[in-house]
This record gives structure tokens, sequence and C-alpha cells, in this order.
């Protein structure tokens, strides 16, 4: 099983989406990266990487750094939009 990637995922708020957008938060990986064609194992590392990356602010956005905080707001602002255009509704479940 592979990734679609954040541009093909259905709306990209799903676990493997959020996962994208941190990566792109922290500068893990370039913002021309969606993950297309990753493995699940290549996505696991990825979600590793985020998840040490916000263990160094506990897990908490109002904790970052005045940059990050800035730049995570502006990329989930988008990506919130984008979603909702794509039908994603907020009170449904991840994979709804």
């Amino acid at each position: 099983m592979v990734y679609e990637g954040f541009n093909e995922d259905p709306h990209g708020m799903t676990m493997l989406g959020r996962i994208v957008l941190d990566a792109w938060l922290f500068d893990l990986i370039p913002r021309s990266e969606d993950c297309a064609g990753w493995d699940l194992q290549r996505m696991q590392k990825l979600m590793d990487q985020v998840n040490n990356r916000w263990d160094e602010y506990g897990n908490i956005p109002s904790r970052l750094p005045p940059g990050l905080l800035e730049k995570h707001t502006e990329l989930y602002d988008w990506a919130t939009r984008r979603a909702r255009e794509r039908g994603w509704d907020p009170e449904l479940g991840e994979d709804d």
C-alpha cells in the first residue's frame, strides 16, 4: 500500500495528510513534496520525525515559537479551507 499524496488525498485532513502538513511545518520535507507514492514504512519514518519535533513543544501549537506558530496558523488555515472545499466535515471521523 502506498500513500496517494497530499494533493490527491480526498481532502487532506486524514492522518497521513496531517503528517505531510506537519512535515512541511517543520521543514522535514520541501513544500513541493506531497509524499505521493510513499509506502507506509516511509510514511512511518516521517511520522516519527514529526512526532519528535512536536514533542519539543509538548504537542501544543500555542507552545511553538512565534515564527513556527505563524507558519502553523497559515498552513492549517489554508489546509482547512481546501479540505472544506473538497467536502470535508470536521464533525465526521477521519475516514468519512
